[in-house]
């Protein structure tokens, strides 16, 4: 196994947290707030991040949904680099179908020359959006080929990576720039590192691919909850130790909310919730605020649908968040813990994280 790249994946437990904790930004943006704002938002929660310790952060891409700004996730890298220093950096993810391989291995060129040796380079088959949206991105109605094809592309996408089609291979002669073929050319001095990839899922395709390849692995929790644990011990069955890892090594991502009252927590998830609701019934906007939420008149079908997305949202004091992930770490067994904090303004999302990092006694020292 290639020790760098394994200590590049694994992350350490820091203060009194029972594994490495992490964050997903979505970018969101709410009612009253412009996109400007809610980059400017995560800007301050990658900071917040890395000076208390966090081990990496993460933002996802999503498209043609008015509340999510990260429709770009490796601009938005790009940007939280130049405000960073330390902390890990990376898509929560990339989706592979939407674009050409040669295209993503040259922007994560891009971004492990900007920031070198601390850029994760996540990767889902999902499109991020519904099919018309994909349709757009991709120029193509055809969409489950995309996502049949996805190991092809991984592959494609990897030796992109690494600068090592075999002679003889269409794009032998191709070379994804910045990346190791500087470093080979001559007087090159580049560095020939690069991004670690990740697989995501919310089921066991990518579970399975992730375990067979030898690849680190995250699953999406905060809204496939009651996959998790089989997706879990389906990658952990089918792993086979690579030059990457010589042994599994997962993620999930987890929502969760802390305030400094039990019930300002609960008004703030709400706002997510009602959000997704009208995501589901195909009306994404902003996030609402918590106000609107809480006059907000749900039908039964909306009220059943909210009480089960809540129950899967780990949100309260931060006493109760910390116990309800140290619950969830002990009963998934993952290696590592992403949260994301999904509510209308952005004070309410770092206030979470600072109560959070104080739970646990994060210092980033």
């Amino acid at each position: 196994m290639d020790e760098n790249r394994g200590d590049e994946i694994r992350g350490t437990a820091s203060g009194t947290a029972p594994v490495p904790l992490s964050v997903l930004d979505l970018v969101t943006v709410g009612q009253g707030r412009t996109a400007t704002q809610a980059l400017r938002t995560s800007v301050d929660i990658a900071k917040l991040a890395e000076s208390r310790g966090f081990h990496r952060f993460w933002v996802a891409e999503h498209h043609s949904m008015p509340g999510v700004a990260s429709s770009s996730p490796a601009v938005i890298l790009a940007h939280l680099a130049a405000h960073t220093e330390r902390i890990r950096l990376g898509s929560g993810g990339v989706m592979l179908p939407n674009h050409a391989p040669l295209v993503i291995a040259e922007q994560f060129g891009t971004l492990e020359a900007m920031a070198p040796g601390r850029v994760d380079l996540g990767l889902g088959r999902a499109p991020g959006t519904d099919g018309a949206t994909a349709a757009a991105l991709r120029r193509t109605d055809r969409l489950n080929e995309g996502a049949d094809d996805f190991p092809q592309q991984l592959a494609e996408l990897t030796r992109f990576l690494d600068d090592d089609f075999p002679d003889g291979h269409p794009y032998a002669r191709i070379h994804a720039v910045p990346g190791p073929v500087q470093a080979t050319s001559p007087g090159g001095v580049q560095s020939a590192g690069r991004p670690p990839i990740w697989l995501l899922g919310s089921s066991g395709f990518s579970a399975r691919l992730a375990g067979v390849l030898g690849l680190p692995f995250a699953f999406a929790h905060h809204f496939s909850a009651q996959n998790t644990v089989p997706a879990l011990d389906l990658y952990r069955e089918s792993f086979k130790p690579s030059a990457v890892l010589d042994a599994p090594y997962a993620l999930i991502g987890v929502a969760a909310l802390a305030a400094d009252e039990e019930r300002e927590a609960r008004r703030q998830v709400l706002t997510g919730a009602l959000s997704m609701v009208r995501l589901r019934t195909g009306r994404p906007g902003l996030v609402p605020s918590p106000e609107e939420a809480e006059a907000h008149d749900f039908s039964p079908m909306e009220r059943e649908f909210v009480d089960g997305w809540l129950t899967n949202i780990v949100h309260g004091t931060a006493d109760e968040v910390r116990s309800g992930l140290d619950d969830l770490a002990k009963r998934t067994g993952a290696d590592e813990l992403m949260i994301t904090a999904n509510a209308h303004g952005g004070e309410a999302r770092l206030r979470s994280y600072e109560l959070i990092a104080d739970a646990y006694g994060l210092t980033g020292a």
